[in-house]
């Protein structure tokens, strides 16, 4: 299984929405004369929001049965695509429901401000000879939306964004693979009873000019807790970009909101290639957290593949944004030729407006197997939201390659044993090349020069030893401690120059 698979499984099975009305044109498949706002989305979500919720009903049983090999034995026909007999600059394709999609979505498309229903058809998919036969009548329709532009080849339309399965969606930029998702909205991640998946329920597509650089999709999103309208402005390039604003309606009281939530796989790398037999030096769609906070501090924290669920709150008040980052860009890095874990996208988050009070809330899972999504990170703010409450918010995701802060980097974290001396945990860590480091020669420290600041609330420390790596150009910092009886510890790291930042500040939790 892989993992869009197990992420559609979990998404679709765990998730519940409402039963909701169509449009009258839905009948007829005619356009509606009716002109479409965002507006509209808005208020349908207003209205839902004061209803009982009732979960949608599911697709016939033998489009739930269906072996993977079954579901992926039809494919959609994108010479059928949606404007693919136009000359508008996109073209939509649609997903089948079934196996891990037990609901569909309904689908339709704005042109000059008219809404008109794309009904199911299976027609528009090929089907290879071992595909079975399945029932046609139903409650059937597709299971999420494929986008496709124009990048460099001309005369052909690529794929870079597809929203499938609750309300995940995911993009890349021009020169990248298909990696780590985002959602609309996460609820009770982590939490003991368990967590919630609002789902997009119904999206209205609105058709581009022949030369428009951006699409626009509107979605309305239900669950057992609060319904939403969602706009997203997307804009496809090197880095795909997307604002989305969001006005949600709570049903009930809120008091675990997860905001501009990401979700990735993180299965090992230098700090915990000792446990994995294979052959790869390193697996994982992401390997770190970056937190751009509310005063400007930069913050690095390499992801973790634990034993035990862990759940890291980084406190703030209207951060500038935050993401999950692929720094690893060399094939060597992972020496996988078929999974190209090197082009898959890092995402930035960056809101548009004050958040107000919370945290940056990261939580990692354990996971044995690549397959498994494992990290997801969010913002999660202080105050809950009330019973009834209408809540606005808008932001910006920048998949593809991570923000420039200025400050270097850290660009690899390793772990070890101390070989020498008294027991205890030896800690690396690479910094990139950069000006500030231009003077910098081995073994000196001091002012003018560049100064060493470690700390940790657990243990102590060594002082830490820099030195030139000669094949990054860049710096590398050394330090011990020894835990002890410790499961856990906290560490924080930073070079400094003339007594302001002269690199990102590395944090890491190291656990037993």
């Amino acid at each position: 299984m892989s993992r869009l698979t197990r992420r559609s499984f979990l998404s679709m099975a765990l998730g519940t929405t409402s039963l909701i009305a169509l449009p009258v044109s839905a009948s007829t498949n005619a356009p509606s004369t009716t002109p479409f706002r965002h507006a509209d989305v808005i208020e349908r979500a207003r209205i839902l929001a004061t209803k009982t919720f009732s979960h949608r009903p599911s697709v016939p049983e033998d489009w739930l049965n269906q072996s993977y090999d079954d579901y992926k034995a039809r494919w959609f026909r994108t010479t059928d695509a949606l404007w693919a007999d136009t000359d508008r600059s996109y073209n939509i394709d649609f997903f089948l429901p079934g196996l891990y999609f037990p609901r569909a979505v309904q689908v339709y498309s704005v042109t000059d401000g008219h809404i008109e229903h794309q009904p199911f058809n299976i027609n528009l998919f090929e089907a290879h000879k071992r595909a079975p036969d399945l029932s046609t009548e139903g409650n059937l329709g597709y299971s999420g939306i494929r986008l496709r532009t124009q990048f460099n080849a001309p005369d052909k339309k690529n794929e870079f964004c597809v929203f499938q399965g609750a309300s995940y969606f995911r993009a890349i930029g021009a020169e990248h693979a298909y990696g780590l998702s985002a959602r609309g909205l996460a609820l009770k991640t982590g939490d003991a009873e368990g967590e919630e998946f609002p789902e997009f329920t119904d999206f209205w597509l609105e058709a581009p000019a022949p030369d428009q650089k951006n699409m626009v999709v509107h979605a309305l999103m239900d669950s057992p807790s609060l319904s939403g309208a969602y706009r997203f402005n997307i804009t496809p390039g090197t880095n795909c970009v997307m604002d989305v604003e969001a006005t949600l309606f709570a049903r009930t009281e809120l008091p675990h909101v997860g905001l501009g939530p990401l979700t990735s796989m993180f299965l090992y790398d230098d700090t915990n290639r000792h446990l994995f037999d294979d052959f790869r030096p390193a697996v994982h769609d992401s390997e770190g957290l970056l937190v751009k906070n509310g005063n400007g501090e930069i913050l690095w924290r390499p992801l973790a593949n634990p034993k035990h669920l862990q759940i890291s709150s980084f406190v703030d008040e209207n951060p500038q944004g935050f993401g999950l980052m692929q720094r690893s860009r060399d094939l060597s890095d992972f020496a996988d030729l078929e999974a190209h874990y090197h082009r898959r996208p890092s995402l930035w988050v960056e809101p548009l407006g004050d958040w107000g009070k919370g945290a940056v809330t990261l939580v990692e899972i354990p996971a044995d197997k690549e397959i498994y999504d494992n990290i997801v990170a969010y913002w999660r703010p202080r105050e809950p939201f009330a019973a009834g409450s209408e809540i606005k918010l808008s932001y910006r995701l920048t998949w593809g390659e991570e923000p420039d802060m200025v400050l270097p980097r850290v660009l690899n974290t390793a772990s070890g044993e101390k070989i020498f001396g008294d027991p205890g945990r030896l800690m690396i860590v690479d910094f990139e090349a950069s000006p500030l480091f231009a003077d910098f020669v081995d073994g000196e420290e001091g002012e003018g020069i560049l100064d060493i600041h470690i700390s940790s609330p657990h243990v102590e420390t060594t002082d830490g030893v820099l030195q030139r790596n000669p094949e990054t150009g860049g710096l590398r910092l050394a330090f011990s401690f020894d835990p002890g009886e410790q499961d856990h510890i906290e560490l924080r790291a930073q070079l400094r120059k003339d007594g302001a930042a002269a690199s990102e500040v590395w944090l890491y939790r190291w656990t037993t």
